[in-house]
């Protein structure tokens, strides 16, 4: 499968995923790890990710899919919401667990 329809594959199969540097468990950056623990506290415990450094064709493809240049990248229901300081404004401003729950719920 061509690697932007694996990526759009993955977007359209999982109510929220998180293409990070790393794994929840051992995230590989500061962004990455601040994304995680935001979602974690919104409600999303069962965390769909890809690590884009064990996939070096995502990582590389990724941006150009998504026109967002850096990583983290979260998508929820297959569309960008975008990198780690967007996350962190949702979750500070109390709608990404609002989004979350919606996202988890359907």
């Amino acid at each position: 499968m061509p690697v932007m329809e694996r990526i759009q594959a993955e977007v359209e199969s999982h109510p929220i995923v998180l293409f990070m540097k790393g794994t929840p468990e051992f995230p590989m950056c500061g962004f990455s790890s601040r994304a995680v623990q935001a979602l974690r506290d919104a409600g999303a415990e069962h965390l769909y990710t890809i690590n884009v450094l064990e996939e070096p064709e995502i990582r590389a493809n990724l941006p150009r899919f998504s026109n967002w240049p850096t990583f983290p990248q979260l998508f929820i229901h297959g569309e960008l919401i975008g990198g780690c300081d967007i996350t962190l404004e949702l979750h500070e401003s109390g709608e990404l667990r609002r989004i979350v729950a919606e996202a988890l719920s359907q």
